[in-house]
């Protein structure tokens, strides 16, 4: 309440009411300190809660087209799978980091479960092609990674960013016809996303 009565103080000197508070904001810098950088995150974090923008692809909406390098260095066009297959695509913010390992390997563990429902598992991230594949490598991963650097086909998605900037853990259903049917958005909780994705897949038999 003191630092709070403070903050008036230097904002209206001349009310006595709230001037012998003001020292706490003269010996205590700190205090600005902690202060910008807890509207920093709070602004940071109001991103992920403004309104989908127009292009964000979401429910109902059609696949864009792209085309990436995958793990082995191979060009990867999604038009060569569309029509023939269900697609779980899921963007993940770094090779390595805890989180996106647990996820990477929760899909692995059910690789054969997608399998039978005709789904194809293509993870995406901005590392390089070498870069994945050392983390396909190192945790025997079965499926496709797909390098964006640069980010274009995660902009193309409109995939938000997370608190700081960090990029987003977004995971995107599409049946055999091209259709985003489900969406699924949960930053900490990577393998959340595998059980949301065979629990829609298994809606869509």
């Amino acid at each position: 309440m003191n630092q709070t009565n403070g903050l008036f103080a230097n904002i209206f000197p001349w009310n006595l009411k709230f001037r012998r508070y003001r020292n706490i904001y003269r010996l205590n810098p700190g205090i600005y300190i902690l202060l910008f950088f807890l509207n920093f995150i709070l602004i940071a974090n109001s991103r992920t809660i403004k309104p989908l923008k127009m292009d964000t692809i979401g429910i109902g909406s059609r696949l864009p087209s792209f085309s990436l390098q995958d793990q082995n260095g191979q060009v990867f066009d999604i038009n060569s799978v569309i029509g023939k297959m269900n697609l779980v695509i899921y963007f993940y913010p770094k090779d390595d980091s805890p989180v996106c390992t647990k996820e990477a390997c929760s899909f692995r563990d059910q690789y054969d479960v997608f399998q039978n429902n005709n789904a194809k598992i293509i993870g995406i991230s901005g590392q390089s092609v070498e870069s994945h594949l050392a983390f396909a490598k190192k945790n025997h991963l079965n499926f496709t990674l797909l390098s964006d650097e640069g980010n274009k086909v995660r902009k193309l998605f409109g995939v938000p960013s997370g608190i700081l900037g960090i990029p987003g853990r977004v995971t995107y259903i599409v049946n055999k016809n091209g259709k985003v049917v489900y969406v699924f958005n949960s930053q900490m909780n990577g393998e959340k996303h595998v059980q949301e994705a065979l629990r829609i897949l298994g809606e869509l038999k």
